[in-house]
């Protein structure tokens, strides 16, 4: 007797492997053509991205500005004009300091460069002087024979200069209509998800509120840096002190890696012009106090922000260097960050409206975090009072 149940020609367990191998199939091939259109649009989507940033960075300032009873318009001008002059009188230290004392440093390394020579000379290893001539000269070759090279770079650089221009140009705009209309630019987003734009409401929301935590205590903590060993640096009397605070408190921002190299840069540096010595005890301030950064600043001004395991760190620099080099590295750990926070908001559905008894005695639902160009809780057109639970239940109880 032949039996009525159907016969199952794939197990159960193989069916749902099939199915998870073509959703993982379907979203790698769409990540992938996605970072392909990234590519493509690099000129647009970098300047882009560090607007954001510094538009997380800037807006406290804006925001105070408007709160004392500024128009906006003038709030956002002010804003920009400070930093600017910021960013200026910066650049006239470094390159001031670094026309003053260059010089000096080419002497103090041609000093330093004569000391080695005689130590392996006289010292233990007894080098002849003709095997170290012989070695610079190795040295000066490999240099000449990389000279097409360094020279094709060069005739490139007129046509890089102008792309970097124009995404200065851009960058600047997109940082000012961020910082003026963020609130309103987000409203009119959202009005393209349709009854999706409570969930987008919420995850952009808290994407932003990370970002802005992250983005302002990574300052706050590379400002630290810099100064910290900027003051080391003059203190021992290293030449161009000034641009390596500089050098130190920008490749703060990549974390593990910049750090590594630019303490590498400003330790040949203070090798070449002070010593052995003087570069062996930089290297032990840097340490105790890169250190001091990771178990006591990144934890209290950025962990509350951001809790990723070094691996994790790892991971996202080694992706976003691979994918858009230096720049993808600087941006890779905040965009991990605003991804892991904003999905679980995007996933996670409204709960359930009380009954209408409990109304009345409902707690508040906290405002969401401040958008940019908005006052703090403001939900733009898609909480008009049917995008959330608060603003149903207000609509109830009215």
């Amino acid at each position: 007797m032949l039996s009525d149940r159907p016969t199952k020609l794939v197990p159960p367990v193989l069916a749902k492997m099939a199915a998870w191998s073509l959703c993982l199939i379907l979203t790698g091939v769409v990540v992938f053509y996605f970072v392909q259109v990234i590519a493509r649009l690099s000129f647009v989507v970098l300047p882009v991205a560090i607007a954001l940033l510094l538009t997380a960075l800037l807006y406290p300032m804006t925001r105070s500005l408007r709160q004392a009873g500024m128009r906006p318009i003038y709030a956002t001008w002010l804003t920009m004009i400070a930093a600017l002059a910021v960013l200026a009188g910066t650049g006239w230290l470094v390159g001031a300091r670094a026309t003053d004392e260059f010089p000096n440093l080419v002497k103090q390394v041609q000093a330093t460069v004569g000391d080695v020579q005689e130590w392996l000379v006289t010292g233990p290893l007894h080098l002849q002087q003709t095997q170290i001539t012989q070695y610079f000269n190795e040295v000066v070759a490999l240099i000449e024979a990389q000279r097409t090279a360094i020279t094709g770079t060069v005739l490139t650089a007129g046509a890089v200069a102008v792309e970097v221009l124009a995404s200065i140009v851009l960058l600047l705009f997109v940082t000012f209509f961020l910082l003026k209309d963020g609130d309103r630019i987000w409203g009119w987003f959202l009005k393209g998800f349709g009854r999706m734009s409570p969930r987008v409401d919420r995850a952009g929301r808290a994407a932003w509120s990370t970002l802005s935590h992250y983005v302002q205590g990574s300052v706050l903590v590379a400002a630290v840096h810099g100064v910290v060993m900027g003051i080391v640096l003059a203190g021992m009397g290293v030449p161009l002190w000034a641009p390596l605070a500089v050098l130190i408190f920008l490749a703060s921002f990549i974390p593990i890696v910049g750090i590594f190299f630019a303490g590498t840069v400003a330790t040949l540096v203070t090798l070449g012009a002070k010593g052995i010595v003087y570069a062996l005890i930089f290297v032990g301030i840097l340490v105790v106090e890169q250190q001091l950064e990771n178990h006591v600043l990144q934890p209290l001004i950025v962990g509350r922000a951001l809790k990723f395991h070094p691996l994790a760190i790892i991971l996202a620099l080694s992706v976003g260097g691979i994918l858009a080099g230096i720049a993808g590295a600087v941006v890779a750990v905040p965009v991990a960050a605003v991804i892991y926070r904003a999905l679980p908001e995007l996933m996670t559905d409204l709960p359930a409206l009380p009954p209408p008894s409990m109304v009345a005695v409902a707690p508040p639902v906290a405002a969401g975090p401040e958008l940019p160009g908005g006052p703090a809780g403001s939900q733009g057109p898609a909480d008009d009072g049917k995008s959330g639970a608060a603003g149903r239940s207000g609509a109830d109880s009215e």
